[in-house]
């Protein structure tokens, strides 16, 4: 769990926020994602850490990105953090650690749920930099990602836990379908761009 935080003129620049009703809502978050992805990735290894619990209906929005994500058995990317194994507060260090050592120099894409203002409740942003799981209840655990999306589910800076656990799970499994949804268009649509690109070689 996240916290939105006002960001910097810079991130506030190379940040999206899009309410998840607007209909260019998959249009705008695949065009930042493949803005990221063209000027990050090059030839590492791409592997999405999607961060959450289903013990938390507000928690369980990056299980159910990851969930979505596993079923498209794509070999354009690694994926952890799904229902059957999440990634959370108690096992993300070794998470991280894991993905290291097993890759050199991975382009990580954090994935989370996210607690905001109200007036921002049912958006998705799209974000350079990673993302601080945890935040969002006051736990200190290491920052993830190259870049992130978050889904923001429900108005912070109040009683988190409680009002985690009364998010609507509407909101958040509308929010992880076009999450997932958009983040496999982006790479199916880098990966093409990138063979073409080669070919031209």
């Amino acid at each position: 769990m996240n916290r939105l935080s006002k960001s910097s003129p810079r991130q506030q620049f190379s940040s999206l926020k899009i309410p998840h009703t607007d209909p260019e809502i998959h249009s705008a978050i695949i065009h930042r994602l493949l803005y990221y992805l063209s000027s990050g990735v090059e030839h590492r290894p791409l592997v999405i850490v999607c961060i959450g619990t289903d013990r938390s209906t507000g928690d369980c929005l990056g299980p159910l990105v990851g969930t979505a994500l596993s079923r498209y058995n794509s070999s354009l990317f690694h994926l952890y953090g799904t229902l059957d194994e999440p990634v959370h507060a108690m096992n993300l260090k070794e998470t991280l650690a894991a993905i290291h050592e097993r890759f050199d120099n991975p382009y990580v894409i954090g994935i989370d749920a996210c607690l905001g203002q109200s007036s921002s409740v049912g958006s998705i942003q799209v974000s350079e930099g990673p993302l601080r799981p945890g935040a969002g209840v006051h736990k200190e655990l290491p920052p993830v990602g190259d870049i992130h999306v978050t889904g923001i589910v429900n108005v912070g800076g109040f009683m988190e836990y409680f009002v985690l656990q009364n998010t609507r799970l509407s909101l958040v499994m509308r929010l992880s379908d076009i999450i997932a949804n958009c983040l496999f268009a982006a790479m199916k649509e880098w990966n093409r761009t990138t063979l073409l690109a080669a070919q031209d070689v």
